[in-house]
């Protein structure tokens, strides 16, 4: 919708309309019929070559089968965990310390990958670092006493954090790895989840199927976790190595999860297929070491500074973990510019390029802002975010120009979209790799790649030879099944009379006490994307979520209480609230097709009124993190587990 005259648009003078303009045209390229069918999940493949691409490369199975396990057939458990990344190791923690768990004997964690860490675990690709600072991200630094040893972790320092999160909680032998769950079952007679899973032991070993209860099942499986690679037509012809960048493949390329020198492909040229947040952070390794990187592009990402350094103990010590609750104050504190809320006068205690993305709270709400969902409310908003946001894209393909010396190569790697609708990027070296005479961007415009041969990729009747290809392809959207955990997760869970939570969500859409509980899963709790807080640092809704949780069971013990349920009206009270502010991310809509969009699903202009309420009603809380803490903390000295039955 282009602004009137009278638009806060053009109100400042600038020339907002051509802008818009731009990104509307720009994300016209990208939209395809097939949407999200036009990847396929590797975990989901049919080729034996997309099922290897998705193997652990990192799992020990002798050591993990010469334990004993975890979880045995036909037990009862207090608390299952679905998860044992930070997720799981959160809830667990919250659990011990809240008294809700006695003790770590009480809990087990459920996990797919060969060890603790989740995200960390997967993914240990050259370059590898959290985007968000270390001492707001890495969990309960203040419960393990650790220092980070830079201002952004890297992923081997990140795995290395989880293992020891589950080492002091005592937790290292309560976790069942290499475990997939297909299904858990609410049994009335007993008050118990029944939980059936299959435990992979590896080569030459014969998988082995487990079914135990559980009192109560937590879903810590993250929201990025499931691999993808596109439908491109001959892709598994292609003859040299392939491999995502979530299971990356050393024995291809040379070097270790810490050693970053590639030695593997001093002559080989490289296909690297994708230019998201992992191409940020690999490419500059790659180029280091390839003879030659050919970047295969369709949508840019949005580069801004990132300030890498060593951690200074003293500073450490003195002015960032000075006080007791210094992390949740510093999580808070970087949170609410994501919200566009600082309170006036506040110290920016993060102060990182994060910090200057006010216009990112179109996804992450505000405080106090309700949104008519009437077209000149919401065309009235929604320019306002343009406008908030229009400074920083243009310092964005400024920096470009400034970096990248070919004028060409910088245009094509421009982001033309609002910095909401893609993760924003972070680096210091990334941009400088296209000066490289050995780095070769392939732009798409758009379109992505016509197919792949047997010995390289074709663009436009344009074959580019490589010799090893490298998947930076990304996931399935969190957002799938109206942002169900069951669909996020692929497992069934069937709650009172055998009702399955698809069964549930997908009529009606998510329905939810805070976006932890829904009505007829007694003793379920998950965290997600919907009718929940969301936050650029992830970590922060984990804990919020976690502690909230391990109150409430914490509570129901103490009163002997054996299930909690939400009622009915507690849940469609929380969704009407829900919808209320729904229409703050209404600027969601006009965005590039990606993973916030389910690849252009959620733009269709013939949706329904049914399908754009479900849409609504997926969304997170529309005023924010601190409006949330607020809402839980206020329900929490009201007592009496209001809305729990």
């Amino acid at each position: 919708m282009a602004p009137s005259a009278t638009h806060p648009l053009a109100e400042s003078g600038l020339n907002f309309i051509a802008t818009q303009h731009k990104y509307a045209e720009e994300a016209a390229k990208r939209l395809r019929p097939d949407g999200l069918a036009q990847y396929v999940e590797l975990k989901d493949a049919e080729s034996d070559r997309f099922k290897a691409i998705g193997q652990d490369p990192w799992v020990d199975h002798a050591a993990l089968n010469a334990q004993d396990p975890a979880v045995k057939e036909g037990e009862t458990y207090k608390f299952a965990i679905l998860g044992a990344g930070y997720a799981g190791l959160l809830f667990a923690v919250r659990l011990l310390q809240s008294g809700a768990a006695k003790s770590a004997d009480d809990i087990r964690l459920i996990d797919a990958a060969g060890g603790f860490g989740g995200t960390w675990y997967w993914n240990r690709y050259p370059g590898l670092r959290c985007d968000v600072e270390s001492y707001t991200y890495m969990p309960l630094l203040e419960e393990t006493g650790y220092m980070p040893t830079e201002n952004y972790a890297t992923g081997s320092e990140l795995l290395e954090h989880a293992e020891r999160i589950a080492k002091q909680f005592e937790l290292t032998d309560k976790a069942l790895f290499r475990a997939t769950a297909h299904s858990t079952t609410w049994d009335e007679d007993n008050q118990l989840w029944t939980v059936k899973l299959t435990e992979d032991r590896g080569p030459g070993e014969t998988a082995v199927d487990v079914q135990f209860q559980a009192q109560y099942v937590l879903i810590a499986s993250g929201i990025l976790t499931r691999p993808q690679v596109p439908k491109l037509p001959g892709l598994e012809s292609f003859s040299g190595p392939m491999f995502h960048t979530a299971r990356w493949d050393y024995s291809v390329t040379g070097g270790s999860p810490t050693d970053s020198n590639l030695v593997n492909l001093r002559d080989k040229r490289v296909g690297f297929l994708g230019t998201g947040a992992t191409a940020i952070q690999a490419l500059p390794q790659l180029a280091k070491s390839a003879k030659e990187v050919h970047v295969f592009q369709r949508t840019p990402s949005a580069v801004h500074w990132r300030g890498l350094k060593p951690t200074d103990p003293e500073v450490f010590r003195t002015q960032i973990a000075a006080n007791k609750g210094w992390q949740r104050q510093r999580r808070m504190n970087f949170q609410s510019y994501l919200n566009n809320a600082p309170e006036p006068g506040q110290a920016n205690l993060v102060g990182d390029a994060w910090t200057e993305l006010r216009a990112f709270s179109a996804v992450m709400g505000t405080p106090g802002h309700i949104i008519e969902p009437t077209a000149d409310k919401i065309g009235e908003h929604v320019g306002r975010l343009y406008a908030l946001d229009l400074d920083r894209a243009e310092r964005a393909r400024a920096l470009v120009d400034k970096v990248v010396k070919d004028k060409d190569t910088a245009t094509k790697l421009k982001a033309w979209y609002p910095v909401w609708c893609k993760r924003p990027a972070f680096s210091d070296d990334y941009l400088d790799c296209f000066n490289l005479p050995n780095v070769h961007l392939v732009d798409t415009d758009g379109k992505g790649l016509s197919s792949a041969t047997k010995s390289g990729l074709v663009f436009e009747s344009k074959e580019y030879p490589l010799d090893v290809l490298i998947l930076g392809t990304g996931y399935r959207t969190p957002a799938i099944g109206n942002g169900s955990p069951a669909a996020r997760t692929g497992i069934d869970i069937l709650g009172r009379n055998g009702r399955s939570l698809e069964d549930k969500w997908q009529p009606q859409g998510a329905s939810t006490l805070h976006g932890l509980g829904t009505n007829g899963f007694p003793n379920l709790f998950f965290v997600g994307p919907s009718q929940g807080a969301s936050a650029a640092n992830y970590v922060l809704v984990l804990d919020i979520g976690a502690e909230h949780m391990a109150y409430i069971i914490s509570e129901a013990n103490r009163k002997n209480k054996k299930v909690l349920e939400v009622s009915v009206e507690a849940e469609q009270e929380w969704t009407m609230e829900c919808l209320k502010r729904a229409a703050w991310f209404s600027a969601v809509a006009g965005c590039t097709p990606g993973y916030i969009t389910s690849e252009g699903e959620t733009m269709k202009p013939d949706s329904s009124v049914e399908e754009r309420m479900k849409l609504a009603q997926a969304a997170g809380w529309g005023e924010g993190v601190a409006s949330y803490v607020k809402i839980l903390e206020d329900w929490k000295a009201a007592g009496e587990l209001q809305g729990y039955v």
